[in-house]
């Protein structure tokens, strides 16, 4: 289920989940720390058989929520995983007060990983701030709901139409009208993506496309040509 996608980096696909009608498949990352300690970002659901495969390549250490919409199978990580961390990102807190977070997300790398991992909130947009994050060794950015590319076929009647129009299906990773719209303030995501820009950024994941795995630097500033960074 897990596969290698660089140093210390892996990723895995779980099962799709329903949204307004809409399905959304869900992809996890798991990165090994420095400290032989393990990250993961966007927990699936936990199968056996995952807990065995993320068993055997470490100790899980930390169990990443990257924005308010990615949080469902947190729970299920926590009761796995009961002396990991777990991490809030802006406004879950108060969305699920039934998980335990032990610490909140920031613009600065948490102490645990910042020798492996950079990290920048997106502030400014009504549906929810994302936390990306950027894996030095493999030159990985992290993505969540702020880039999408869905494959022509993955809709059907009407939401094909939506999608589109969304722009959720795209030749190239894009920012979706809903959440363009949704900044309200863009000045603050300039800002947040100016240093997103600046990473060195060769490889690409994301929670609903196909991960790019070349220039993905080129790719982000594409994406984000619209908001004139």
């Amino acid at each position: 289920m897990l596969e290698k996608f660089g140093d210390d980096i892996w990723t895995t696909d779980g099962s799709t989940v329903e949204v307004l009608g809409f399905r959304y498949p869900t992809r996890m990352v798991l990165i090994r720390l420095s400290d032989e300690s393990l990250f993961v970002w966007s927990p699936i659901a936990l199968s056996d058989e995952l807990r065995a495969e993320v068993d055997a390549l470490g100790v899980v250490a930390h169990i990443v929520a990257p924005n308010s919409l990615h949080h469902l199978s947190v729970l299920d990580w926590q009761r796995a995983y009961p002396a990991a961390k777990t991490y809030a990102p802006p406004k879950l807190r108060d969305k699920r007060p039934d998980i335990r977070f032990d610490e909140d997300l920031g613009d600065e790398a948490n102490a645990a990983w910042a020798g492996d991992i950079d990290q920048v909130v997106v502030q400014g947009n009504a549906i929810t701030s994302e936390v990306v994050f950027f894996h030095r060794r493999s030159e990985t950015v992290l993505f969540t709901d702020l880039l999408q590319q869905f494959p022509d076929n993955w809709f059907s009647g009407w939401r094909k139409i939506v999608a589109k129009l969304d722009l959720m299906v795209s030749p190239e990773p894009a920012v979706p009208r809903k959440f363009r719209v949704a900044f309200k303030d863009r000045q603050a995501a300039r800002e947040a993506m100016r240093r997103i820009l600046a990473w060195p950024a060769q490889k690409l994941v994301m929670a609903h496309g196909s991960p790019v795995t070349r220039d993905a630097k080129g790719a982000l500033a594409r994406a984000f040509a619209w908001l004139k960074v």
